[in-house]
């Protein structure tokens, strides 16, 4: 599965690296794509009003481009920011972290080109969901952005994967090494193509979990990078959830691993609400404080409505980026589709 990534040599003026989240953005991708059919007709307007907000607040700090079905764009300019850009483009769903590429940049001395991105070849989380037009958001965001794509013939998405930008990545293993993406891929072959495309050079795999969600237990939900050295972990102190146990094991696994520097992990703990409010409370309603995402000055994050629970994610987080302003979010609209604010944006670096 990776030969394909085998003429991307990280030689000369080609030394492409994923930067962390927390360096400077351009902007931030998003996509007002949610539908009746894959949500419902109930709960379609607050996830359109979620996305909006996210947008709104985000472009408080940095410019935001959303693509929006052409069908939409009235109804989404009625609800964005005269700050957001719009742009029409065909979608299936509104995650955009997934179908999205992944931008890379150009550290090399001599580079005569600074910033690509890279196409994960988005296939439904393992042909799950429909994805024909999702499959060609990433090339679509490559020509908007005016840069040039890097192939390869790895399945992944932007969930599964956080990085330091110094080297260093944490990925599941039960959303990569699967056969639904991936099949019989190897660490070892995931590995030396991850160094090609993305520059990185020391993989920790935690284990996540295969088939409890969509994603099959995406990185993103269980652990990210605060910067080089720092890692925020999801906990979830209910003994009769799955996740106790998966959450456990993850901060294990980092407690226990050395990044690309050779040095121990600062593994900093974020514990999920014990409780939501019931309004769109369900099966998928994805519960936890993970999911922030890093922007210019700011870390956006979410709120349950558990106060102590939100009150002490938003403390962790403070700690965890020093300098930047944390806002809290009622996003419960995505959550209730198992995802978060971090899966529902994309960003692109300087």
């Amino acid at each position: 599965a990776a030969g394909g990534d085998a003429a991307h040599a990280q030689t000369g003026a080609d030394k492409w690296v994923m930067p962390d989240e927390a360096e400077r953005h351009k902007r931030t991708w998003m996509a007002f794509g949610a539908s009746a059919k894959i949500w419902g007709n109930k709960l379609l307007p607050e996830v359109q009003r979620n996305l909006a907000l996210i947008a709104n607040t985000i472009s408080e700090f940095k410019p935001v481009t959303m693509l929006v079905r052409g069908t939409e764009l009235s109804l989404a300019k009625r609800m964005l920011s005269s700050k957001v850009e719009t742009v029409a483009c065909p979608l299936d769903d509104l995650w955009i972290r997934d179908t999205g590429p992944v931008f890379v940049i150009n550290k090399a001395r001599d580079a005569t080109t600074r910033k690509a991105c890279v196409d994960f070849n988005f296939n439904g989380w393992g042909e799950k969901q429909a994805f024909a037009q999702d499959a060609l958001v990433a090339q679509f965001i490559a020509k908007q952005a005016e840069v040039n794509v890097r192939a390869t013939r790895l399945v992944l998405e932007g969930g599964g994967i956080e990085v330091d930008g110094q080297g260093s990545a944490v990925i599941s293993e039960s959303c990569v090494l699967v056969d639904n993406r991936n099949p019989g891929l190897t660490k070892a072959q995931c590995e030396r193509a991850l160094l090609e495309l993305i520059g990185v050079t020391k993989v920790i795999w935690i284990p996540g979990v295969k088939g409890k969600d969509i994603t099959d237990g995406h990185t993103d939900f269980y652990a990210r990078f605060a910067r080089p050295g720092v890692v925020v972990a999801g906990y979830d102190a209910d003994a009769g959830s799955f996740d106790h146990a998966v959450t456990k094991r993850n901060i294990e696994v980092l407690r226990q691993a050395t990044d690309a520097r050779g040095k121990a992990l600062e593994v900093i703990t974020l514990t999920a609400p014990q409780s939501v409010r019931k309004a769109f409370e369900s099966n998928e309603f994805a519960a936890g404080y993970v999911g922030f995402y890093v922007c210019n000055g700011a870390v956006v994050a979410q709120e349950f409505g558990d106060k102590r629970a939100d009150r002490s994610a938003r403390d962790t987080l403070t700690r965890a980026f020093p300098g930047r302003k944390i806002i809290q979010l009622n996003v419960d609209g995505i959550a209730a589709g198992g995802g978060s604010i971090h899966c529902a944006t994309q960003q692109e670096p300087l």
